[in-house]
This record gives C-alpha cells, structure tokens and sequence, in this order.
C-alpha cells in the first residue's frame, strides 16, 4: 500500500496511519469491553451455547455448535452448518458471552432467510480475495511499467474487496440487531444486561467500520498511482 511515488503520497499514508492507529484502538476496545461483561453473568444462569441452541431451534435451524480454539475466534461457517464458538464464550454465563454466541446466531438466520447483503458478500468474496493480495502489485507494476490498463485492473480488484468490505458492514451490524432481538425476545437478558450486551456487539462492529475506511484510502491512493501511470 505505500509504494510509489508523488505529491499527494504523503497525505495519503498519513491517512491510513491515523485509521490504523484508531483500528487498533477500536481493536483494544473489543478486548475491554468483552472482559468488562464476561465478569458479568446473566441473570438466567444459561450458558452461552445453551442460548444459542435454543436460538437455533426456534429458527428451526440443523445447524450444529461446536466449541473451538483460539481467542473471540468465534464464526458461522455456511458450508459445513457449523456455529463455532471460541473459548472465551463455549461454557460461559457472561454477558459478553452470550451477545458472541447471538450474533453468530444471527449470521445463521441471516443465512437461512437469503438476507440480501451476506448473499453479495459471498458472491465478491472469490474476487475480493484476490485483489486483498495481487491488487497492489498489479498497480505498482502497471506504475513502473507505465501501463494505465494494467494498473487499472489491479484498481479494479481491489475496489472489489473494497466493496466486500463495506457490505460487511450491514451484514454485521444486522447480525448483531437480530441477536439482541432473539434475545430480548426470548427474556434471556434483562433490559441492564441488554445494555451490556449492546456495547460489546457495538464495540466489536466499529472494528468493520474502520477497516472498510482504511480500504477506502488505499483504494484511492492506489487509483492515484494508476491515473500517475497514465500521465508518465
């Protein structure tokens, strides 16, 4: 991202230097706010994957829970119809436990209703992974080599995982609305625990937020290069 040459260059990693360093910020806030609530057990005395397999059954859902290794490693995996759940949260009663297991609820839901936006950030997701690697690569050496044409398919590739990242972020946010939701609903949290649950979907969702914003930067600077490229 921070190769290349020109005037506009430095306002450019400025930039992204100010957005990785709240990233990173915004990254510690999850870990502080996950510690924060899983000190905190709900008052229905329910673990995090007891919630979630009751969620699953009221959504008349096959797909199973699996506890896995690894720190917040928690995912819904589509292919194999597997909800794992790291363990920080498998076995837990906290808080922050039982908003994780949720959200990945939600993302099964999600799922099984074709919510819209998870079905287009399935179909970017093959480009999207192409252009998270080769994308820079292809820019610069359409730089070096003068080639616009070349370095505008690198732009291209890359404003595909751009645009896989900010439709993230409605998939996210949604899955984290639905989880509060079924669990509201479903009297597993009261109104305070609601609260608490809230702020660590909420911490966690900004963490999106700040990467789709980063993307965009080096998506702008890397379609600099190429407009430079033409030019030379």
């Amino acid at each position: 991202m921070y190769y290349g040459s020109g005037s506009g260059d430095g306002i450019y990693i400025i930039l992204l230097l100010a957005v990785m360093g709240i990233s990173l910020y915004a990254q510690s806030k999850v870990q502080r706010t996950f510690k924060k609530y899983s000190e905190t057990l709900v008052s229905s005395g329910l673990r995090a994957e007891e919630i979630a397999q009751q969620l699953l059954n009221r959504g008349n859902s096959p797909v199973q829970i699996q506890p896995v290794q690894g720190s917040l490693t928690d995912h819904f995996d589509p292919k194999n119809n597997v909800v794992g759940l790291s363990q920080q949260v498998y076995g837990q009663r906290s808080i922050a436990a039982i908003a994780v297991a949720a959200h990945e609820i939600g993302h099964v839901m999600q799922y099984q209703e074709g919510y819209a936006p998870i079905r287009l950030r399935n179909a970017i997701l093959p480009v999207a992974s192409i252009g998270s690697h080769a994308a820079p690569w292809i820019v610069i050496l359409g730089f070096m080599m003068g080639s616009f044409n070349l370095a505008m398919v690198g732009v291209v590739l890359f404003g595909a995982m751009l645009v896989f990242q900010v439709v993230t972020l409605p998939v996210e946010f949604n899955a984290s609305s639905r989880a509060l939701r079924m669990l509201e609903d479903g009297n597993y949290i009261s109104y305070e625990e609601s609260d608490g649950a809230k702020k660590v979907l909420n911490a966690a969702a900004m963490t999106y937020v700040w990467a789709a914003v980063a993307s965009l930067i080096s998506f702008l600077r890397l379609l600099a290069m190429a407009n430079r490229s033409r030019r030379n």
